[in-house]
């Protein structure tokens, strides 16, 4: 079973919008998935109560709780894990790393947030576990993400080589219990996801 945990220190990165996005394109990509979600405010878990389908099956769960958790996930058939983390909260981000194969850092280029990262960069390597990073919420038209991968470079960090952009239908799609490929599958926000997901397979 692979287990890919999303951490982020700074809330409003895009952890859940990442977790619940890949976990709906692994599905489409013949795997069974879950998503574990450590978030004191359960926003994976709010986004599968507005859901229709079945899958992916999302549970919420205290950090404490996520090995008994992922042996019955890999018990009940689950072949691709995703966590989605709690951001201000190391302890439950190290949990996680320390229970992944790989983690993703989704990050917003502004300032605040490539500053942030850097804690979360250490989390990975007390873990000693493979980190990317995701640029995620980048305008349209703008030199943000190149400086934004400048900046990143000095934590010696993996960046992703694709990215997301800042699209209304991400929001309009969380909001339906479902995702950007589902709600406008032929819309950019469903061919940045199909891209990120297909990068991001290789990698595992």
């Amino acid at each position: 079973m692979k287990t890919i945990a999303i951490l982020s220190g700074k809330g409003g990165a895009g952890k859940t919008t990442l977790a619940v996005h890949l976990g709906v394109a692994a599905e489409a990509d013949g795997h069974t998935t879950a998503i574990i979600d450590l978030d004191p405010q359960a926003s994976a878990l709010t986004w599968k109560d507005n859901r229709e389908k079945d899958t992916p099956v999302v549970v919420s769960a205290q950090a404490s709780r996520l090995p008994q958790l992922l042996k019955a996930a890999e018990d009940s058939g689950a072949d691709t894990v995703f966590i989605d983390t709690a951001p201000h909260s190391e302890a439950t981000s190290l949990a996680a790393a320390r229970n992944a194969e790989l983690l993703l850092i989704p990050c917003r280029p502004a300032i605040l947030d490539l500053h942030a990262i850097g804690a979360t960069v250490e989390i990975a390597r007390l873990a000693n576990v493979p980190a990317i990073v995701i640029l995620n919420a980048v305008p349209a038209r703008s030199t943000l993400a190149d400086e934004a991968r400048t900046a990143i470079d000095t934590y010696d960090i993996t960046t992703a080589p694709c990215q997301l952009g800042q699209r209304i239908a991400f929001v309009h799609s969380l909001t339906a219990g479902l995702t950007a490929q589902e709600y406008e599958p032929k819309g950019k926000a469903a061919k940045e996801i199909d891209t990120l997901y297909k990068y991001i397979a290789k990698q595992i």
